[in-house]
C-alpha cells in the first residue's frame, strides 16, 4: 500500500476517498509512485470544508471542473469529486458531478487507469484493468472511438502508456479507432501535443510506440518527415533519455514555432544540428578547440546524433564530457591596459590571439598571450 507523508491526513479528513488513476496502476505494477491523487462522491465545497475542519490547507485549483488540492505534511494532494460527461468537443467536457463511482470510471482513458483503491487497500476495478496491466495491454474503457472523440489528445496518451507499459501487440480496437480518428489532433493545440510527444520519448524504450505512431498515420502529423529509423540507430547508440535529442533524431524540419519551443529548447536543437568535425581518433587539443567554440552538451549531443557506433565513439564522448571547457583568458580591458583603443583594431587583434591560441590547442595562459599581443604592438611600432 501507498504512503506517502500527508497521505494519512486526508483520509482522516476524507475517509470515503479513494487513490485513482495513475497511483494505483503503479501501485500494481510495483513502480515507484510520486504522487496521488483521490476521489470522492462530496462535493469541492463539502471537501474543503472537511480538510479546513482538520486545519489543513485547500485550494479551490479547479473547483468549478470538482478539483480542489489539499496540502499536507508540504505536500500537493487533488481530489476531484466524481463526474459523468454531460458534453464534449474533442478537446473540453462539461460534466455533473455524481456519486456513482463505476460511473466516474467510465469516463477515464484507459482501463489501467479506471482503477480506484480504499484506504484499507481494496481495489476497486470495473473494467479490466488489473488483468490488462498484467498482461502489458492498454486498452480504451468502453468503445475506443467514443474516447477518442471526447478527447483527442487520448490518442497521444495512448502511445505514451504503450511505450511505457505495453508488454505486447497494441489492442486492435485501439489501434483502428486511432488511425480512424487521427484528424482530431488537429484540433489540439501545440502546446498539449508537444507536451505528449515529450512524454512518449521520455520512456525508456519509445521505439514500438514510435513505429506504431507512423503505422497509424499520427506521425506525420505531430512530426511530418520523421524519420524512425535515425531514432532507432540514436537508440542503439545507448544515447541517453533525452526527449528533445530523439525529436533530433526523428526530424530535421523546425521545430521551434511548430511545437512553440521554449527558447533554451530551440536553441539547443539548432546548435545540435551544426556540423560536427570531431572523429574518434581526434587528439586532445581538437577536443579542447571544439569546446572553446561549442557548449558540452552540444559537442556531446551531435557526437549522438551524428557520430557512429563502437567503442571509439563511446570514448570521444567520454572525453568529451569528462574535460574542462577551455576559455579564453584575453578580454577587450586587457588590450586597453596595453594602450589599444577600443575600435576596429582591438577587435581584430583580439581575434588574431585567438586564433593563436587555438592552433595552440587552447593551452596558452593569460600571460602568454599578453606576450602575444605586445609582440604585435612592438611590431607595429
Amino acid at each position: 500500500m501507498i504512503k506517502l507523508p500527508g497521505m494519512e491526513k486526508v483520509w482522516a479528513a476524507l475517509p470515503e476517498a479513494r487513490m485513482v488513476g495513475g497511483a494505483v496502476r503503479d501501485m500494481l505494477a510495483g513502480r515507484a509512485v510520486a504522487d496521488v491523487d483521490f476521489a470522492s462522491p462530496l462535493t469541492p465545497q463539502e471537501v474543503m470544508a472537511r480538510a479546513k475542519a482538520l486545519g489543513l490547507k485547500a485550494v479551490a485549483t479547479g473547483a468549478e471542473h470538482g478539483t480542489v488540492t489539499l496540502v499536507a505534511a508540504g505536500r500537493g494532494f487533488e481530489v476531484t469529486t466524481l463526474r459523468r460527461d454531460v458534453e464534449t468537443d474533442g478537446r473540453h467536457a462539461v460534466v455533473a458531478f455524481t456519486d456513482d463511482w463505476r460511473e466516474d470510471a467510465a469516463r477515464r482513458d484507459f482501463t489501467i487507469n479506471a482503477m480506484s483503491c480504499t484506504q484499507g487497500g481494496e481495489v476497486f476495478d470495473y473494467f479490466g484493468g488489473r488483468a490488462d496491466l498484467a498482461a502489458g495491454i492498454v486498452r480504451f474503457v468502453g468503445d475506443a472511438a467514443d474516447r477518442i472523440a471526447e478527447d483527442y489528445l487520448r490518442v497521444l496518451r495512448f502511445f505514451r502508456f504503450f511505450a511505457r507499459y505495453g508488454q505486447r501487440g497494441p489492442d486492435e480496437g485501439a489501434v483502428a479507432a486511432i488511425a480512424a480518428g487521427r484528424n482530431g489532433l488537429r484540433q489540439l493545440s501545440v502546446e498539449r501535443v508537444w507536451s505528449e510527444v515529450k512524454k512518449i520519448l521520455a520512456a525508456p524504450a519509445p521505439l514500438a510506440a514510435v513505429e506504431l505512431m507512423r503505422a497509424t498515420g499520427v506521425l506525420e502529423i505531430v512530426l511530418p518527415g520523421a524519420d524512425v529509423a535515425r531514432l532507432a540507430a540514436l537508440l542503439e547508440r545507448g544515447a541517453p533519455v533525452d526527449p528533445l535529442l530523439r525529436v533530433a533524431a526523428l526530424t530535421d524540419e523546425d521545430l521551434a514555432l511548430r511545437l512553440r519551443l521554449s527558447s533554451a529548447e530551440a536553441a539547443l536543437l539548432a546548435a545540435w544540428r551544426g556540423p560536427f568535425g570531431l572523429k574518434p581518433e581526434d587528439d586532445d587539443a581538437a577536443l579542447r578547440r571544439a569546446l572553446a567554440d561549442e557548449a558540452h552538451d552540444v559537442l556531446i549531443g551531435r557526437a549522438w546524433l551524428w557520430g557512429g557506433d563502437g567503442a571509439g565513439w563511446a570514448a570521444l564522448r567520454a572525453r568529451l564530457a569528462k574535460m574542462e571547457r577551455p576559455v579564453f583568458p584575453l578580454q577587450g580591458r586587457d588590450l586597453a591596459a596595453l594602450g589599444v583603443k577600443p575600435g576596429p583594431e582591438m577587435g581584430e587583434m583580439l581575434a588574431e590571439v585567438r586564433r593563436w591560441w587555438m592552433e595552440g590547442g587552447c593551452v596558452a595562459g593569460k600571460e602568454e598571450c599578453l606576450a602575444r599581443v605586445r609582440a604585435a604592438l612592438s611590431g607595429l611600432g
